[in-house]
């Protein structure tokens, strides 16, 4: 990257954050200034004169009369939206994109509206991590990325509104050219790779391509450490394939799309020497359980990037087995579908460490204050949070938890992002941030609260025995059975490896009782809630789940094992999919 230009974005950051409080201010005057007399504005502000109002004046008329909001009390105006309504409802110019959430953390995809702005802050905080990055890991000019990155379908809504997830809007928009022409640092593979629509065909192709330049390629990317894993999963399987190919310079005929076949066939030729190394170095690490696969085979890698906080974490350990002992695992940045959040500023920090410095210029950011609520509670709490009122971005307290709320410039107001994080310190005038977790509940049935963050912990103590029998964790999912009174917990796991009955049952009883959550525990010793039970599925059934969500419109860089599952087809495919089934002896 530029060096001056990295400068430049440094010190741009440094400035507004230095004046986050005023830049906030004014990033909400903006907002409403732009949508003054979009339809819900007006519904809460009337014909309130915005422009000649003072910035601060403002903050406070709008957070005392315009109420906190769900996806839900904003959904009927994207709904109107998506059916073709061309009157401001959210915002005053035009929405002719929208958003897909992954609807793998909610259970369903929700719409989000899109607009020019969302691409362009994209860029601004890739440029800007990108430029914290290259202090620490300096970038060649012209090198290569090795992207698992996955555009699907966009489609037209009932209306003629353009529909797709935010990572496609922003792989096919002008700002994911710009990035890689003013990062000087470029994607291994061509557009028909990253929109083939076929995430196995794409896989293959990323591989072939990031070998084809293995000794150019500066990092390993994905949107989610998730990806990644699944991806080398992927190349275990096939890199005998990959190699036959690197060494003809031909293409599998598993690879059937010819918009690919000729894109890609443009690119690579026939290089014998390299592939008989990639072939000697894969059939070393096959001996090794592919410990170290991505640095032997990419040698002047100077990292793997990727989001790793939240539901990612589960997947670091096989995610560093990959890198092996020196390869930094680099967290990428804090965002959602709705808007970018925060930047991290420390690339050498481990991903279990990680903060965020909230950029004030993107969103208008409030912070819901949050404690955890008495063990006695009543029953059918929505969670166990107690909320004070909202807070502004200056006035956040490190140590306290929040729920963070977005104002945002593409026609969300004061909305309620779900997402619980931690006050971990400050840059200059603006919070950095340690995400949690999500809000929603994980699990309850009685007077327990369990989220996923204690669902996480659980399984990571519950699977400390199947080291002993060499086997792994590969993924993981949990139901709440509700059916069979009194209702108990049902974990799902996937393993590599053998593993005999004995440390299974071990595995299941020292899972329950890592449930430390006061009404669980009560509920356990009660027998109000019972034995948890632990169903083994088949290799390959995680894979089935992703490919479910997939086929329904979800893209491969956006998917997200959900860690609780409610969905009756899914359900029946883990049933269906169960070889072994082991009930808690805890609390007998």
């Amino acid at each position: 990257m530029d060096t001056s230009s990295s400068d430049d974005m440094m010190s741009w950051f440094q400035e507004v954050a230095r004046n986050a409080r005023n830049v906030q201010a004014e990033t909400l005057k903006m907002i409403l200034e732009m949508n003054h007399g979009a339809e819900y504005l007006k519904k809460w502000l009337g014909d309130m004169d915005v422009h000649n109002m003072d910035a601060e004046a403002l903050q406070s008329v709008y957070e005392s009369m315009v109420p906190l909001a769900s996806h839900a009390d904003l959904d009927p105006y994207i709904q109107r939206i998506a059916d073709g309504e061309t009157s401001p409802l959210l915002t005053k110019q035009p929405i002719t994109t929208l958003s897909l959430s992954s609807g793998t953390t909610e259970g369903r995809q929700k719409y989000v509206p899109y607009t020019s702005h969302s691409s362009k802050t994209t860029l601004q905080i890739f440029k800007l991590a990108a430029a914290y990055r290259s202090r620490v890991y300096p970038m060649r000019e012209g090198g290569k990325i090795l992207e698992f990155i996955y555009g699907s379908k966009q489609f037209k809504t009932k209306g003629g509104i353009s529909a797709g997830t935010a990572t496609t809007h922003y792989f096919a928009s002008q700002e994911f050219k710009l990035k890689q022409q003013q990062t000087n640092s470029f994607t291994c593979s061509p557009q028909e790779v990253i929109f083939s629509g076929d995430y196995k065909q794409s896989t293959y192709c990323h591989f072939l391509l990031g070998l084809f330049y293995s000794p150019q390629v500066e990092f390993v990317t994905s949107t989610f450490a998730h990806c990644i894993v699944q991806a080398l999963g992927f190349f275990e399987e096939y890199w005998r394939e990959l190699c036959n190919d690197l060494f003809h310079g031909t293409l599998s005929p598993r690879i059937t799309l010819q918009g690919i076949r000729t894109s890609v066939l443009d690119i690579i030729e026939p290089n014998p020497h390299l592939a008989t190394w990639v072939s000697s170095q894969c059939e070393e690490l096959e001996e090794s359980d592919w410990y170290g696969l991505i640095p032997k085979l990419w040698p002047n890698a100077k990292y793997v990037y990727s989001i790793m906080t939240g539901s990612m974490q589960p997947y670091l350990e096989k995610l560093k087995h990959y890198s092996g002992d020196h390869l930094p695992l680099v967290s990428a940045e804090y965002g959602s579908t709705e808007s970018w959040i925060g930047v991290n500023m420390d690339p050498s920090s481990a991903p279990e460490n990680v903060t965020f410095t909230v950029v004030p210029t993107f969103s208008y950011f409030e912070f819901i204050p949050l404690h955890r609520q008495a063990c006695d509670t009543v029953v059918g709490a929505v969670d166990d949070y107690q909320e004070d009122d909202p807070v502004p971005l200056s006035k956040v307290n490190i140590g306290q938890q929040y729920e963070i709320v977005l104002t945002t410039f593409t026609g969300l107001y004061r909305y309620r992002l779900g997402d619980v994080v931690e006050v971990a310190g400050f840059y200059e005038e603006t919070p950095k941030l340690k995400f949690l977790c999500r809000r929603k509940l994980v699990l309850t049935i009685n007077i327990d609260k369990n989220t996923e963050i204690d669902l996480q912990l659980a399984v990571q103590k519950g699977s400390q025995p199947l080291l002993t029998s060499g086997a792994k964790l590969v993924d993981f999912t949990s139901h709440a059975n509700i059916t069979d009174p009194p209702g108990h917990y049902v974990v799902y796991w996937e393993i590599k490896g053998e593993v005999n009955e004995h440390v299974l049952a071990r595995c299941c009883k020292e899972m329950d009782a890592a449930f430390v959550d006061h009404g669980y525990v009560v509920s356990r010793k009660t027998n109000s809630i019972g034995p948890l039970e632990l169903c083994i599925v088949e290799r390959g059934t995680f894979r089935k789940i992703m490919e479910h969500f997939i086929g329904n419109g979800a893209t491969m860089s956006q998917f997200k094992t959900p860690r609780c599952i409610t969905n009756k087809v899914l359900l029946k495919m883990l049933n269906l999919c169960t070889i072994k089934r082991f009930q808690s002896t805890a609390y007998k």
